[in-house]
C-alpha cells in the first residue's frame, strides 16, 4: 500500500471526515499536525501550494483535500492509488 499523509489540525471536520474516509478503506495514514508547528504548516504549504487543511499525499500524490478525496473515491479513483 502506498504511502499516505495527511497534513491536518485538531479542530477541523474536514480533517476528521478524511481520516475516516481512509480509515474505511483500511489504510494507515501518517497524520502530520500542522497546528502547533509553523514549519510543519510552511513545509505542507510549499508541497501542496494551498494553506487549507487537510492537504493529502497519497505516494508523490499531492490529492488535495477531503472533497477531492472524497471525489476520487466516488469516481472510482481512490482504491487503486491506494494500491499503488
Amino acid at each position: 500500500m502506498a504511502r499516505i499523509r495527511v497534513y491536518s489540525t485538531d479542530y477541523c471536520p474536514y480533517c476528521v471526515m478524511a481520516k475516516r474516509l481512509l480509515e474505511r478503506k483500511g489504510a494507515a495514514y501518517e497524520e502530520i499536525r500542522v497546528d502547533h508547528d509553523d514549519a510543519l504548516r510552511q513545509e505542507m504549504m510549499r508541497l501542496s501550494g494551498r494553506r487549507t487543511v487537510p492537504q493529502i499525499f497519497i505516494g508523490e500524490t499531492h490529492v488535495g483535500g477531503f472533497d477531492d478525496l472524497s471525489a476520487l473515491d466516488r469516481a472510482g479513483g481512490l482504491d487503486p492509488l491506494l494500491a499503488a
